[in-house]
């Protein structure tokens, strides 16, 4: 397509309204996610400004029914600071509710309509239910980047570059990025370092670095197995160098 004085204008890439819904549903799950950690931290604030102190063994990134119940269980000097915890406690158990239910839809609608590519991704360690459902809201068929360098570029493992007179100047991750995959997949390369020999090889290489750079490395090297699957249609084997 031919634009103004001869330039080349590229079309970008439209969802079609399946995904586009689709993702929505994900973006959803991501809401509820971040507003259950908010009333977590509210929780936690508040008992701490009263001079409580959680159970240790308890305290988890998810809070267990025992966890729940012992916040239930806590005595106060008036009634008034039992009804503000209980319906903190309420507004948790709800937001937990919704966020189980639309991570169950997300997870069977991925499992029905793209088993081929969900079961692919799954094959990753690292990736897991909703990582991979994660992959096919916000990212769409991955066999519509040409090659590793635009997906890498969608997604925002490329650094950031600016110019200075003649010369290029890297720092940092560019900001043009779908921020929610970018998050996911670095989450993501915490636990392929846990199982997968190569990632933890690949790692090992880069140590005495700044630890954040070695780890964006890692998870760019993650995403470049992922899209490798993908295209090849070849589950991924553990400890096999691709």
């Amino acid at each position: 397509m031919q634009g103004v004085k001869g330039w080349s204008i590229k079309g970008i890439h439209v969802p079609d309204v399946e995904r586009e819904q689709l993702r929505c549903l994900f973006r959803r799950r991501n809401e509820l996610s971040k507003e259950l950690r908010k009333i977590k931290t509210q929780i936690k604030m508040q008992l701490l400004y009263l001079g409580i102190e959680t159970l240790k063994e308890l305290d988890k990134p998810h809070w267990s029914h025992k966890f729940r119940d012992w916040l239930r269980s806590l005595c106060f000097d008036y009634k008034t600071m039992y009804y503000c915890l209980q319906t903190r406690l309420e507004s948790f158990d709800f937001v937990d509710k919704q966020k189980r239910e639309v991570s169950t839809k997300l997870r069977a609608y991925c499992r029905k309509h793209y088993k081929k590519d969900y079961y692919l991704l799954r094959s990753v360690p690292g990736i897991g239910a909703i990582v991979a459902c994660g992959i096919l809201c916000e990212l769409g068929d991955l066999r519509r980047f040409k090659n590793f360098k635009q997906l890498a570029s969608y997604v925002g493992l490329i650094p950031s570059i600016r110019q200075s007179g003649d010369n290029l100047i890297t720092s940092g991750l560019t900001p043009r990025a779908n921020w929610i995959m970018r998050s996911y997949l670095v989450e993501a390369t915490w636990q392929a370092l846990r199982f997968d020999p190569v990632m933890q090889e690949y790692y090992r290489s880069h140590q005495g670095k700044d630890v954040k750079r070695i780890l964006v490395k890692v998870a760019r090297k993650l995403l470049s197995c992922i899209h490798a699957i993908i295209r090849t249609e070849t589950p991924y084997q553990i400890g096999v160098v691709s």
